[in-house]
């Protein structure tokens, strides 16, 4: 099934809006939850103070906690059961007792003069009367208390051990510690957060109250606030579809546009009309495939030319020889000329020459689809150069050519003597028929760091500087000076360099100093 690239965009986009807005609400409602959970626990706290002073009288009355039930049974339901005996007593008008204030105890009276000292003598004075004990205050009434929402009707029994704490109700999340924070009475402490309230004596902390706190908030705010969440919610859908189709939208019509043409440009280059470009506009990750889609156009363009002059040139330089030697038999067929040896002599001088270019024609074909195999045997570059050197010298002489041949040092790589043979036998050829009589050759020899390089020289004529970038392109000849009229297919310097580059170096064409053309020939030295 085809997904078009709006409908991608827009599940996209819409998937990004929904996430974005689910995320925000469950954050914000669990802030809410936890700011109404702080919230409710403190109202609860505030509705404890009945019990809170209920529980400090019983501790006065009875001088500590023995007043609870032993049995935990009874423990765990006291506190429901003195919420539900409030409540009950304030339905029926009964006061609450307060703890009564303790008295505040008065100065001593000073003490009298130190013992074994005399007194000075003065006149008698009345003694004050001896001051009576201040009477007991009297408990201060209870102080009028502000109503506050009724309590759910209590459960006597203990609420489920199975059910949360957190879910249950007011009376069941209550928990009374002493003074140790040591459990006294009520729903026993569970890992879940609590607050609390202490409860004091006399003006020390004899316990506390702890609250356990919901789960969910009990308070209509709270309700109401999450029911308005829900209902934004359900805003929240609609109107996310309807920017996802907009945003959709305009990004599908942002996007749609270069990838057209893209794909045109595609089907033309398919249909091998390579000449096809695609208008860059853009600083993004499209408008760089549109470059590198003009790159490989131009790439493919100049390919094809290529493989048109290749075949152009291939067709003319087979044409040459077959001519002659068709020529040739012609005349010996029509009685002009006869098979004598000079005549032989000619037909095997052009079956040669097409011999030699069908040669270096397939070596280079190879070269292309890389199967053209080297060997790498150990060998000195150097010392294999001088003895082609030698082997060449005659026609170099005869050439009216003077052949200079320094020493050079020894430079052992792994590389296909014959290979390497072929190159040099090509380069010395080149030489021998574009150099002018008269002229020198010189070969020399070095290291230049991991490379071994030999250096071929020779003198005039000179080769343009345009044309130096085009020497090992097949079928390339320099005009004038170097013309077709010198002989050679224009193959053997291409040849040369695919032999040099199958064996990891590189073959570089300059101006020679000698007034001619330099060759250099660089192969990698093997690691020590």
């Amino acid at each position: 099934m085809r997904f078009p690239i709006g409908l991608r965009l827009f599940a996209a986009v819409l998937l990004a809006i929904l996430a974005v807005a689910a995320t925000a609400i469950v954050l914000l409602r669990q802030n809410v939850l936890g700011s109404f959970a702080d919230y409710a626990v403190k109202i609860e706290l505030d509705r404890l103070d009945e019990l809170s002073a209920s529980l400090a009288s019983q501790y006065g009355t009875s001088g500590g906690w023995r007043f609870l039930p032993a049995p935990e049974a009874a423990r765990r339901s006291y506190i429901a059961a003195e919420l539900g005996r409030l409540q009950d007593a304030r339905a029926r008008g009964i006061a609450i007792p307060v703890p009564p204030v303790p008295p505040v105890p008065r100065p001593a009276p000073a003490a009298g003069p130190v013992a074994g000292m005399a007194a000075a003598p003065a006149a008698p004075a009345p003694e004050d009367p001896p001051t009576p004990p201040a009477p007991p205050t009297p408990p201060a009434p209870p102080a009028p208390m502000a109503p506050l929402p009724p309590l759910p009707p209590p459960a006597i029994a203990a609420a489920s051990a199975d059910a949360p704490v957190q879910d249950a109700p007011l009376q069941d999340r209550i928990t009374l510690l002493d003074q140790d924070h040591r459990y006294l009475a009520g729903q026993p402490l569970a890992a879940v957060p609590t607050a609390e309230r202490a409860l004091a004596w006399q003006g020390r902390t004899i316990g506390y109250l702890a609250v356990t706190r919901a789960a969910r908030p009990s308070d209509l705010p709270a309700l109401a606030f999450l029911d308005q969440l829900k209902g934004a919610l359900g805003l929240v859908v609609p109107l996310a579809v309807l920017l996802s189709a907009l945003a959709a939208s305009l990004l599908a019509v942002h996007f749609r546009k270069p990838i057209h043409q893209l794909a045109d440009g595609a089907r033309e280059l398919a249909a091998g009309r390579f000449d096809q470009r695609i208008a860059v506009g853009r600083s993004d990750e499209l408008g760089d495939l549109a470059r590198s889609f003009n790159q490989l156009a131009e790439r493919l363009d100049a390919l094809e030319r290529s493989r048109r002059q290749w075949v152009a040139d291939t067709s003319h330089e087979l044409r040459t020889p077959l001519s002659v030697l068709r020529a040739q038999l012609e005349a010996i067929q029509d009685g002009v000329r006869q098979a004598d040896g000079a005549a032989v002599a000619a037909m095997l001088r052009q079956v040669l020459s097409l011999n030699t270019l069908i040669d270096e024609l397939y070596l280079l074909a190879r070269a292309d689809v890389g199967e053209l195999a080297c060997r790498r045997d150990p060998l000195d570059l150097c010392a294999l150069a001088h003895a082609e050197a030698d082997a060449f010298s005659a026609r170099l002489h005869g050439a009216g050519l003077t052949l200079d041949l320094p020493s050079g040092p020894a430079l052992p790589i792994a590389g296909d003597s014959e290979r390497l043979r072929q190159v040099l036998r090509n380069l010395f050829e080149n030489t021998v028929r574009y150099t002018s009589a008269g002229g020198t050759v010189r070969l020399s020899c070095a290291r230049d760091g991991d490379d071994a390089v030999l250096t071929l020289d020779d003198s005039a004529p000179g080769v343009p500087d345009a044309a130096l970038e085009r020497l090992s392109e097949r079928f390339y000849r320099v005009d004038a000076s170097r013309s077709r009229a010198q002989g050679g297919a224009g193959l053997g310097l291409a040849l040369c360099e695919r032999i040099v580059q199958a064996h990891g170096g590189s073959l570089g064409f300059a101006h020679s100093p000698l007034g001619g053309l330099r060759v250099t020939v660089r192969l990698p030295l093997p690691a020590a």
